[in-house]
């Protein structure tokens, strides 16, 4: 009875182990890695200003030439600096604390980079039409809002148009405030390039575009990412 109890027991372990590998697909690895991506970039930028206010009590000229968050910590790690004449003197200790900052902060960055590359090459295999037209931070944030390659793939154009706008529609819908036009869409160079009374067309028409590409990715099609952004391109911009 005890051997029987035993065999029973593996093998309903093996049949949930396989239905918990079978059930994590790369959409779940897509959603995972932009969401950290997101999280990251506001860590980075919170901890860069106040590295940036630390670094500018010994260099005041930071605020008007260094705008850049990557550069700014480059600079902080470098000895060779010009010494400011304006600033106040940072003693070893003071040095080192800053210092220790902008390697915590360079980490970050390299940890984001790494994640986005790792991004538009999981893309790539998985998605490659939604990549090729809306991009690695846009295409994953529409795959994360539809929850699945699937499920955009069969969602309409209209819905696909206003993910990420989420917040937006319910405000609309619960208070009457203005209805919103798009969603992440709106960062795409075919809709924020495009003269703004045009911007509702070109929104519609991309979202139209990019229903057919997931479409094509979950249905395993052709690559044709490349055509669709010209011609939106020629249309709008």
């Amino acid at each position: 009875m005890s051997d029987d109890f035993q065999n029973i027991r593996k093998k309903l372990l093996d049949i949930t182990k396989k239905k918990v590998s079978e059930s994590v697909s790369k959409d779940n690895m897509i959603i995972n890695a932009i969401s950290n991506v997101e999280e990251l970039d506001k860590t980075i930028n919170v901890l860069s200003g106040r590295l940036r206010e630390w670094y500018a009590l010994e260099n005041p000229e930071v605020e008007d030439k260094i705008k850049d968050n990557e550069h700014l910590v480059s600079i902080v790690l470098d000895d060779s600096g010009e010494e400011s004449i304006m600033g106040a003197t940072f003693d070893e200790d003071d040095e080192k604390a800053l210092k220790a900052m902008a390697v915590a902060t360079s980490g970050l960055i390299q940890t984001k980079q790494f994640l986005l590359i790792y991004l538009e090459k999981t893309m790539k295999e998985f998605c490659p039409n939604v990549l090729g037209l809306a991009g690695v931070t846009i295409g994953a944030r529409l795959l994360r809002e539809a929850k699945s390659l699937r499920r955009m793939a069969i969602l309409q154009s209209g819905t696909i148009q206003l993910l990420g706008a989420e917040k937006a529609l319910f405000r609309h819908l619960r208070s009457g405030a203005r209805s919103p036009k798009y969603g992440h869409i709106v960062n795409h160079p075919v809709v924020s390039n495009s003269k703004t009374v045009n911007r509702g067309k070109a929104a519609r028409a991309l979202a139209d575009k990019l229903s057919m590409c997931a479409r094509l990715d979950f249905f395993n099609g052709e690559y044709k990412a490349d055509f669709y952004y010209d011609e939106l391109k020629k249309k709008f911009n």
